[in-house]
């Protein structure tokens, strides 16, 4: 896209995200053309879209278009099984001609009459087709109700075609990695903001707290995290390499519950309040870190990879 086209495109995204959620903003991203422009240019479709998700605090079936689009299956349902909270593996296992599933899925899942389940079958990596109504669907509640993901379970379902053999998991992991790391900067540039705020405006001690060196402090390492984060998914997108954007999501989830912490720190006893909107983005931010893998899984199994393999990964690109 050229500027101007960019710049249009971004503002009627805004509008999306910030007037709708859910089924709503489905709808809205389906009118805007959404999955054409994430065929056309994936980075400004991710980074846009799912950063301006994490601000707003909205939620859509966006993720698993990225998923399904990047997978490289032919003719695809409508639908796609993810990966289990803290996962990123393949949601399926295939013995046999018997399949079990035990994943996630957005909301938009439970309308699709079809879905597809990649599976590790024999050490490769292969896709089924399977009909919604064998698989177990169950909203997920808990710290994040507002964010529509089902539980998708299914052990055995009968396979009576053959699979499909998938080029693209791992880039399909990668993608969706990078697409929830602009969500979580988005998050958490949107709780900074409302930290900043109310510290120019609380007044202690005949003083406006923002002028205090611990607050300071805080909203400064905030802001330093955020920014890390997204200079390196600025670098996956540049390099496109799974080790990049494992890492990019790592500092991002790292990032955005550094951003927790601090904020609802410098909030005070408002931010513990369900009248403030802060434990919105609070519960989405963990949740969040745990899709496609959670900063602390991420790190671990990066500092694994190291080990193992003795080399030094290639400098990002500046």
């Amino acid at each position: 896209m050229d500027g101007a086209d960019l710049e249009l495109f971004e503002r009627s995204l805004r509008h999306a995200t910030g007037n709708h959620t859910g089924a709503a903003l489905d709808a809205a991203l389906e009118e805007l053309g959404w999955r054409d422009a994430l065929d056309v240019d994936p980075r400004a479709a991710v980074s846009l879209l799912f950063e301006l998700q994490g601000a707003a605090n909205a939620a859509s079936s966006a993720l698993g278009h990225v998923v399904l689009g990047a997978i490289g299956v032919e003719h695809g349902p409508g639908g796609v099984v993810l990966p289990a909270p803290g996962r990123w593996a393949p949601p399926g296992e295939l013995r046999d001609d018997r399949l079990a599933v035990a994943g996630l899925g957005t909301a938009a899942l439970a309308a699709q009459e079809r879905a597809l389940v990649v599976a590790r079958s024999d050490g490769k990596d292969v896709a089924l087709v399977v009909p919604t109504a064998e698989l177990a669907l169950r909203p997920v509640e808990g710290i994040d109700p507002w964010l529509g993901l089902v539980q998708v379970t299914g052990d055995p379902i009968a396979v009576d075609t053959a699979p499909q053999p998938v080029p693209g998991w791992t880039a399909a992991v990668a993608l969706a990695q990078v697409a929830l790391g602009h969500e979580l900067v988005g998050a958490a540039r949107t709780m900074l903001d409302l930290a900043r705020e109310h510290a120019l405006e609380r007044v202690q001690f005949g003083q406006p707290i923002s002028r205090f060196q611990a607050v300071r402090h805080r909203l400064a390492e905030t802001l330093v995290a955020i920014e890390t984060a997204g200079a390196v998914l600025d670098a996956a997108w540049l390099d496109r390499a799974p080790g990049t954007a494992a890492m990019a999501k790592a500092l991002a989830g790292r990032g955005a519950r550094t951003a927790a912490r601090h904020c609802q720190q410098v909030l005070a006893g408002i931010g513990f309040t369900t009248e403030h909107v802060l434990h919105r983005y609070v519960r989405r931010v963990l949740v969040l870190d745990e899709l496609f893998g959670a900063a602390r899984t991420l790190t671990r199994a990066q500092g694994d990879e190291l080990l193992t393999s003795r080399t030094l990964p290639a400098l990002l690109p500046l």
